[in-house]
């Protein structure tokens, strides 16, 4: 199998990319697979580091708002068109696949003047611009969740397959569990809450976790706290200010990054984060009852919409970031925190969320795009 992946910005988009790179991979393993991406975003580092070539056009996201510097950027996206289109003509491919984002529209929309099949895959609640704009040209879209079905109304074919990620439900050992637990300095026999913003960081959960912890709101609980690359320094001097040493803290431990999430995840009792796709996803496989705090900013205002995914089905507790407050969140977690059956209810219901073998359920619905094409 010979395949383009349109993959570019940030590890929502070229990380599904890659997982389903990689389960073309094992299960053809002759496969040629290229990835088109821009020179600015994380592609640069993620696909190489992945063992896959990667070449890069002038593609900008959409801006609504008119400006020059806007016209400029749609002007040379389109453009890229032609770039693509050169790109598909040495490398004749059986099929390209878009998992979201701006890269997606020159790729698509080079690929359907080829006469390319086109997958796309979309892993938000709320389908954003470019998988809309590409409904009626794409022969599959797969979704990462069933919320999105009914706002792609255009679509051809649409298939609910979920988000491949590597965090999955693991069953640890009660030895393992404390071993985990005295490596974050933690006790035994409290609840933990897992808590993190992604690799950079989230200000405002941040903020109000440092006011939890300097105002020792945290008694009936503990806190395992990635608090972000970024961040973790500013951090450490707000705590300094108030007599606290980072390293050294009652019932709470504070990290610039967890590397081992998918054990970690598996024995804390709550998460509270933001609500990326990836993030939704991981927590359902898991099986965690959650709090979300969305980022205001994401477009489309998609994360409240992934965090609506598990609200409504009882496995989390949604606040928005306008609304948060150390209060409101010290005690929204201290109802939950001692609500152990509360807890676990939360956390089967969100598994019922979860799909089972996602990558084999997107290689399947690729084999069958090419196969059912009508060149």
């Amino acid at each position: 199998m010979r395949v383009i992946i349109a993959a570019a910005g940030t590890g929502g988009h070229i990380n599904p990319g890659i997982a389903i790179a990689n389960k073309i991979k094992e299960k053809e393993p002759n496969s040629e697979i290229i990835f088109i991406g821009t020179n600015r975003g994380l592609e640069n580092d993620l696909v190489p580091r992945a063992g896959y070539k990667l070449k890069t056009i002038q593609a900008y996201g959409f801006n609504r708002k008119i400006s020059l510097d806007n016209l400029k950027k749609i002007y040379k996206t389109f453009c890229s068109i032609g770039e693509v289109k050169k790109i598909i003509e040495e490398f004749k491919p059986d099929i390209m696949i878009g998992t979201g984002g701006y890269i997606c529209v020159p790729v698509g929309l080079a690929a359907k003047k080829k006469q390319i099949p086109i997958v796309l895959h979309e892993s938000n609640a709320f389908p954003g611009i470019a998988i809309k704009m590409l409904s009626k040209k794409a022969d599959t879209i797969l979704l990462g969740f069933e919320d999105a079905k009914s706002r792609i109304p255009n679509a051809k074919r649409i298939v609910v397959t979920g988000t491949p990620t590597k965090v999955k439900h693991l069953e640890i050992s009660d030895s393992k569990k404390t071993q985990l637990i005295q490596e974050f300095d933690l006790q035994k026999d409290l609840p933990i809450v897992l808590c993190f913003g992604g690799s950079q960081g989230a200000q405002s959960i941040n903020e109000s976790l440092v006011k939890i912890i300097t105002k020792q709101k945290n008694k009936n609980y503990q806190i395992v706290w990635a608090a972000g690359m970024a961040q973790y320094e500013t951090i450490k001097e707000k705590l300094k200010d108030g007599d606290m040493n980072i390293e050294h803290l009652n019932k709470a431990k504070i990290v610039p990054y967890i590397y081992n999430m998918e054990e970690i995840m598996n024995i804390v009792d709550l998460v509270v984060c933001r609500s990326g796709a990836m993030t939704i996803t991981e927590i359902s496989n898991v099986g965690k009852p959650a709090i979300f705090i969305p980022f205001p900013f994401a477009t489309e205002n998609h994360q409240e919409y992934n965090a609506k995914v598990l609200e409504k089905v009882d496995a989390a507790k949604i606040i928005l970031d306008k609304n948060l407050t150390a209060d409101l969140l010290n005690e929204i977690i201290q109802d939950l925190a001692k609500d152990k059956e509360k807890l676990k209810t939360m956390g089967e219901n969100a598994r019922k969320v979860s799909i089972l073998e996602v990558e084999e359920r997107i290689y399947q619905e690729i084999k069958c795009a090419i196969k059912n094409y009508d060149k």
